[in-house]
């Protein structure tokens, strides 16, 4: 098992809040249905602290990819495994903190580099002060609402139906919690926070397309936090779009306007 306290000792190091990413994607692969898996062909490897996962159905980055590996040993292993996978597939790395050698490795494996990359934002503040007023009520999702969570996360991500069963397996299991914004008492808007010990990571937000802009994902970021620091969260974790230029990029904008802070920048790698 991953000891997290270990590799958070030091807030600021690139690796450290990658360990609960990795966690997250490790245990989604490990709660989702066997017929999902032998159907989709959904494969997840562990390596040391990072992994390597595999859903070529899924048009998301982030469900194909190698992540949170830097040495060459350990990139060499997952690059064979993905080798054989089918469908885009990518290395996420910080370039800022890995060897010559493995600089070198990248290039000699001929991988180019693929849009902006990934920004890796942390919010470690002991309390939250959210102080723009929002109409949204959240709650968690209830165990029989599991299907229409999972059927909203595919339409927001534009994953196909047959996903519906991936994000719907993570409702009502340990370490998950999962949050419906509303519009009176109809759901509007998703998102999801995996926790393990003091850490967790947040993603599924998404939000139905007649209600963006109007706050939804501020309103469950809130949610979110609210609930971690709760049950004993001390550091958040959450990946975006890397912003360019003066183009808008809601997703990182709404998170650092609540506190959330620049952790390190990810390059992603078109194997």
């Amino acid at each position: 098992m991953v000891n997290l306290n270990s590799h958070f000792s030091q807030h600021s190091s690139p690796a450290e809040e990658e360990v609960i990413e990795v966690k997250a994607f490790v245990d989604l692969c490990s709660v989702s249905p066997t017929t999902l898996k032998a159907e989709e062909h959904f494969e997840c490897l562990s390596i040391n602290d990072g992994c390597v996962i595999s859903l070529p159905s899924a048009p998301a980055i982030g469900l194909n990819r190698i992540l949170g590996l830097n040495s060459v040993q350990d990139l060499e292993k997952a690059y064979g495994w993905m080798d054989g996978k089918t469908g885009n597939r990518f290395l996420q790395i910080d370039m800022d903190r890995v060897s010559a050698g493995t600089k070198d490795w990248i290039l000699a494996k001929g991988l180019l580099e693929y849009g902006v990359g990934w920004e890796k934002l942390v919010y470690d503040a002991p309390s939250v002060n959210f102080s723009d007023p929002n109409s949204f009520r959240t709650r968690l999702v209830h165990v029989e609402e599991a299907p229409l969570f999972g059927s909203m996360l595919c339409r927001g991500f534009n994953f196909p139906s047959t996903l519906t069963s991936l994000w719907s397996s993570i409702v009502g299991k340990v370490g998950w919690s999962c949050f419906f914004a509303l519009d009176g008492d109809s759901p509007v808007g998703t998102a999801a926070m995996y926790q393990s010990g003091t850490y967790a990571w947040l993603g599924g937000g998404t939000t139905l397309p007649e209600f963006r802009n109007r706050g939804v994902q501020k309103a469950l970021i809130k949610s979110r936090v609210e609930q971690g620091l709760s049950n004993g969260v001390s550091i958040f974790a959450v990946e975006t779009l890397a912003p360019v230029g003066g183009e808008p990029n809601i997703s990182f904008d709404n998170l650092r306007k609540v506190g959330f802070r620049h952790a390190f920048h990810r390059k992603n790698f078109k194997l």
